[in-house]
């Protein structure tokens, strides 16, 4: 997807800004690069969701989105609609966590700068308390198909936009590691939504979809084609 400067990205910081204490009185989803109309409407409309500390936000971050985005359009019957960062909020607590105000603020100049397509929601990161990933998700699924009523074909159809995880190999790590994930929550988010993977250094990916097979179909991995640390 080719770049372009929006003078209408940043709005996540600006809506964050003085509403950091979890009010969300004014709140509203970014979506002035969300399309709304299908290209091909024999496609299913996808949105893609990363969430993170972006403590700083990285070159590679983006990079993730654009070679899910190779993928989906080579090798899957999605068709991409808009792709979202979600910074996680400060009660998140990691060591080094910068403050969700200069997280979301990093992150909106990187994609107003770099993308045409990838926004930053500032909902986690105005929450009072850590919100889980699932519920995440769910927030994505409600704006964009309940508030917005998905996306449109040519021929005037409306399609319910899928929502995914979009996460590094680490993640699945983590997730098939005993403990760390509920297993309402490893099944509301890979068994209702699914999750593209791109492959990490490190990370065994056939060994953590071995834990995972009851989702293995929803997990979609995209090869490392440069490194990924």
């Amino acid at each position: 997807m080719s770049h372009e400067t929006n003078g209408r990205g940043r709005q996540a910081a600006s809506q964050l800004n003085g509403h950091s204490d979890g009010d969300l009185s004014s709140y509203a989803l970014p979506d002035h690069r969300l399309r709304r109309k299908l290209d091909d409407p024999s496609k299913t409309p996808l949105v893609l969701v990363a969430c993170g500390s972006f403590s700083p936000i990285t070159n590679l971050h983006l990079r993730m989105f654009e070679m899910v985005a190779d993928h989906v359009r080579f090798h899957t019957e999605y068709e991409i609609v808009g792709g979202y960062l979600s910074p996680v909020s400060d009660a998140y607590e990691k060591a080094g966590l910068a403050s969700a105000k200069h997280r979301v603020a990093m992150c909106d100049l990187a994609v107003d700068q770099t993308s045409n397509w990838l926004m930053v929601d500032p909902w986690e990161a105005i929450q009072k308390e850590y919100t889980r990933t699932a519920l995440v998700l769910d927030h994505f699924d409600h704006e964009v198909n309940v508030v917005r009523g998905g996306a449109e074909t040519s021929g005037g159809e409306r399609k319910s936009v899928h929502v995914a995880l979009l996460a590094g190999a680490d993640l699945i790590g983590t997730m098939s590691t005993p403990g760390v994930w509920s297993e309402s929550d490893l099944d509301h988010i890979l068994g209702r939504y699914g999750a593209f993977i791109v492959e990490r250094t490190g990370t065994d990916i056939d060994e953590a979809l071995s834990h995972l097979q009851p989702w293995k179909e929803n997990i979609h991995v995209i090869p490392q084609l440069i490194q990924n640390d």
